[in-house]
């Protein structure tokens, strides 16, 4: 008999990180006959209440980090806010998928933008930012409004703000911390789209559908699979997420956000290498999801084809208002609700979210995904009616 491919069945996958990624991330590691053992500074973390083990520690902490690579046989990390000097000390003791150079680049605007922009593909334009001299004169040359963002720490709008005049450059600079910054010229696009591309150890990847996202007070509310935009510019997105895991020689999963702008252009914002918000739909309208790629990516198994069963939106459960809709929720034909297991609903905190199906190419207009979406349909205020590119 020949010797199994990859990471044997009943092994032990590290997750550094205890969120809902991680938490995700084990349920489809257990389908595949593993145990995830968490890495959290947090008690009863979401991954950590589906996983075998866990050591609570910090990401900076030397004998925690020792202390859980002695637990596992493969690592991978849930989100990029944590320690890549860690993950160092972590990859001189067991296999770390991705590896901390792919995490160093995307844990930084400016070095992700400048690796982007030197394999050729496209970004907003931009410019470093160090001081209020360097302000003026990226403000003079990319022109107002523009975005002033953090390199390091943002997510979900945070670490960014709009300047629309010079009066706003001071206080947005004393702001945002830490620096250096960025300023980004704004771009008209007509919307954003996504790609999630799982590689495996042998370089051989694949990519699922390109997805449409339509945001609120700057946090992901709806993701629509596929992406409401013509098959070429699909078809360009899908080329340059792979392009960019290539590019990186990843191993594991990359979500690339991108806008599509008026004019058809595709331009990255940034990249992800992990499961991400946007790939949540195709654990239910997809034979293998992004965290059953993930996964079978880390652990060095053959990787399926991305394809979906179905068209799909995700919509986000935030806050409490939307987890108080719960009951409602699951008494709501065709919603499939999953919950992350958080304590505490505080406001803009992601605490769920629910899949609505259709048929293979059967995504309807606004006003029938709202009434798919039922008593979260009040809550969306329509946000499905992002316009298609023409």
């Amino acid at each position: 008999m020949s010797a199994p491919r990859g990471l044997a069945p009943n092994a032990t996958i590290g997750i550094v990180g205890g969120g809902q990624l991680g938490r995700m991330s084990a349920l489809a590691a257990a389908r595949l006959g593993y145990r995830c053992h968490i890495l959290t500074p947090e008690p009863d973390s979401p991954a950590a209440q589906v996983s075998a083990g866990v050591t609570l520690g910090a990401f900076e902490d030397q004998a925690a980090l020792r202390a859980f690579a002695s637990h596992v046989d493969v690592i991978t990390f849930e989100f990029e806010n944590v320690s890549a000097e860690g993950l160092d000390l972590l990859a001189a003791l067991k296999p770390v998928h991705p590896s901390p150079a792919v995490l160093r680049i995307s844990q930084d605007r400016a070095i992700e933008k400048t690796f982007l922009n030197g394999i050729g593909v496209a970004t907003a334009p931009w410019l470093a930012v160090t001081d209020m001299a360097s302000l003026n004169q990226a403000a003079s040359r990319l022109g107002l409004p523009a975005i002033l963002k953090t390199t390091r720490l943002g997510y979900d709008g945070k670490g960014q703000t709009m300047l629309r005049t010079e009066a706003d450059f001071a206080a947005a600079f004393a702001e945002l911390e830490p620096k250096p910054l960025v300023l980004e010229g704004l771009v008209d696009f007509a919307c954003e789209i996504s790609v999630i591309v799982a590689r495996g150890t042998d370089g051989g990847s694949t990519a699922f559908d390109a997805v449409e996202n339509s945001h609120r007070d700057h946090i992901l509310d709806m993701t629509f699979a596929p992406a409401r935009i013509p098959a070429d510019i699909a078809a360009e997105a899908r080329d340059i997420a792979r392009k960019v895991a290539d590019a990186l020689d990843l191993v594991g999963l990359l979500a690339v956000e991108m806008f599509v702008a008026a004019d058809g252009r595709v331009l990255v914002n940034e990249i992800a290498p992990r499961p991400h918000n946007s790939g949540h739909w195709s654990i239910d309208a997809c034979p293998a999801s992004q965290f059953d790629l993930h996964i079978r990516a880390i652990a060095g198994l053959p990787l399926p084809q991305a394809t979906r069963h179905a068209d799909a939106v995700m919509k986000n459960l935030v806050g409490p208002e939307e987890t108080a809709l719960w009951p409602e929720l699951l008494a709501t034909p065709g919603l499939i609700p999953h919950l992350y297991g958080k304590a505490e609903a505080r406001p803009g905190r992601k605490m769920g979210h629910v899949t609505r199906l259709f048929a293979l190419g059967g995504l309807p207009g606004p006003f029938a995904i709202a009434a798919a979406l039922g008593p979260l349909a009040a809550q969306d205020e329509m946000a499905a009616s992002n316009p298609a590119i023409a």
